[in-house]
């Protein structure tokens, strides 16, 4: 796997071990709902790092007989995993912890303390969104960002930026609350801020739950990826027609192909095996996040189109 994805996991998780601390603190020093919230959703979020980080390392495993391409795909089982506990944890506990401060509403002491933690906790979420975006936008081209997101392959990355512009919104939505509880003296503004961050938090988990299932069952390399490789084997020596060329993403920056090759009928054997050689060559030579491909002699590529 990338470096650039576990610098960005190192890096969210050492933001909020360090905000989760600081805002069970200030939750317990304030009383407050939405604080204690956010609590949680720190301390769900550092959980999910070490997860991601154990994903990553795990997917670095060579392959062997068990698993001839490798443990690719354990990055996007650890990302579903995050997703569910981001729905369980982070969003379930929000809403019954705001709705139980609704219905037993407790004084809320100087919220000081509670604005300076939100504010440290902005300032570190940012930090580390930051870091992740830039690794994002590194690759994303010329496309937009919701376009990128739904076609990236690198999970951990979509899992922390969505992850942390979640909690930017949610440190914003508690701070709000915790200002019109104090203004109003209601301390059910404050529940009410903790279940709509319950909200928010859930919707995240359902779009990363979305994206790390189409990758966990296997999605496709991006088109010019697929066209590069279809060019490739057009150039190939006694090559008359290129049909399916089928990919299927192991891993960020590991993806398996097939390709449907009509040979000129009149070679012989020997001729085939060569050109097959000479195609996976130069396939290894400009594509090497291509691990694996497989040739396919077909006897014609007419209505062939699942490419």
């Amino acid at each position: 796997m990338s470096g650039g994805s576990t610098r960005v996991i190192l890096t969210a998780l050492a933001a909020n071990v360090g905000i989760a601390i600081a805002k069970f603190v200030a939750a317990g020093i304030t009383g407050s709902s939405a604080m204690l919230t956010e609590g949680i959703h720190s301390l769900v979020d550092s959980t999910n790092h070490v997860l991601l980080l154990y994903g990553t390392k795990r997917a670095t495993a060579p392959p062997d007989k068990m698993h001839p391409l490798g443990y690719g795909r354990e990055l996007y089982f650890w990302s579903f995993v995050v997703a569910i506990l981001v729905f369980a944890l982070g969003s379930g506990v929000s809403v019954y912890e705001g709705l139980h401060h609704i219905r037993n509403p407790e004084p809320l002491s100087d919220p000081l303390v509670a604005y300076v933690v939100l504010a440290f906790a902005f300032i570190l979420e940012g930090w580390s969104t930051m870091v992740a975006f830039r690794d994002f936008n590194a690759v994303r081209g010329k496309q937009n960002l919701w376009q990128a997101i739904r076609s990236s392959k690198d999970a951990p990355t979509i899992v922390i930026l969505l992850e942390n512009s979640g909690a930017m919104v949610g440190i914003v939505v508690a701070t709000i609350g915790l200002a019109i509880s104090h203004a109003s003296k209601n301390p059910a503004w404050d529940g009410a801020a903790s279940v709509l961050i319950g909200i928010i938090l859930g919707l995240i988990a359902i779009l990363l739950a979305v994206e790390a299932k189409g990758l966990l069952i296997g999605e496709s390399a991006d088109p010019a990826l697929i066209g590069d490789l279809r060019r490739i084997a057009e150039q190939g020596a006694s090559v008359e027609g290129v049909g399916d060329v089928i990919t299927i993403h192991h891993a960020p920056d590991r993806i398996m192909a097939c390709i449907d090759i009509d040979f000129v009928d009149a070679v012989s054997a020997a001729d085939v095996e060569r050109s097959v050689a000479a195609i996976e060559a130069a396939v290894a030579r400009e594509l090497p996040t291509i691990c694996r491909v497989f040739i396919r002699p077909v006897e014609s590529v007419a209505g062939h189109a699942l490419s």
